[in-house]
């Protein structure tokens, strides 16, 4: 049985982790539910700007295209929401998975401890069919994977997110150029620079979790 129990003890180490693994995953999706509800507000803002360069005329053209492009940036960024929403649920599964068999383990180690005679061996034997078909070492490599792909997704919505200020940056210099209307489209750009710096933070927030 001591191969079983060094099993049993690594699958519990593996079922620690993945309970702090959970606890991030939940943490994510409540950063996720915020970004998205921003994304959102970006969407109304570009296409209250792009309805205020038309009006601005020929002196807002590059304003209006710069906030076209912050338009497609916002439903892109609903989009990687949307996938790393569906990425966040597929692990808060499988980890969940990994956190309950840890503690049945738990419990029938400690069962198994406090056993004596014939119900000592019954649960003996039950663990080592339990174990069987799992290894500590490859829970722990799923956990892993798991969280470098959620690490990957986050680091590709923050590229996407660098892209946003830089068009908002952009749009705010466009918008010296709208004659009358500079004053109003520099409300605006400066509107998208702050909105865009929010989700940055984060992003940032995400990344030390």
């Amino acid at each position: 049985m001591a191969t079983a129990l060094a099993v049993a003890g690594g699958y519990q180490d593996t079922g620690r982790d993945a309970g702090r693994e959970l606890r991030r995953i939940v943490r994510i999706n409540e950063e996720i539910k915020s970004i998205v509800a921003t994304a959102f507000k970006i969407n109304l803002m570009a296409m209250n700007a792009i309805f205020l360069a038309k009006r601005a005329g020929q002196s807002a053209l590059g304003f209006g295209v710069l906030s076209n492009e912050l338009r497609r940036f916002a439903t892109d960024l609903q989009r990687q929401m949307g996938a790393l929403r569906e990425a966040i649920y597929s692990s808060a599964s499988t980890v969940t998975e990994v956190v309950k068999e840890s503690r049945v383990l738990r419990i029938l180690e400690r069962a198994r401890r406090e056993s004596q005679g014939p119900g000592r061996a019954i649960l003996d034997d039950h663990l080592r069919r339990r174990l069987a078909d799992r290894e500590a070492d490859a829970r722990q490599a799923r956990v892993n994977a798991l969280d470098r792909r959620l690490r990957q997704m986050l680091a590709d919505t923050t590229q996407l997110v660098e892209l946003g200020s830089v068009l908002a940056r952009s749009a705010k210099i466009e918008a010296a150029y709208g004659g009358g209307f500079n004053t109003a489209l520099m409300q605006v750009s400066s509107d998208f620079e702050q909105t865009i710096a929010e989700i940055q933070r984060s992003l940032e927030n995400l990344a030390r979790r």
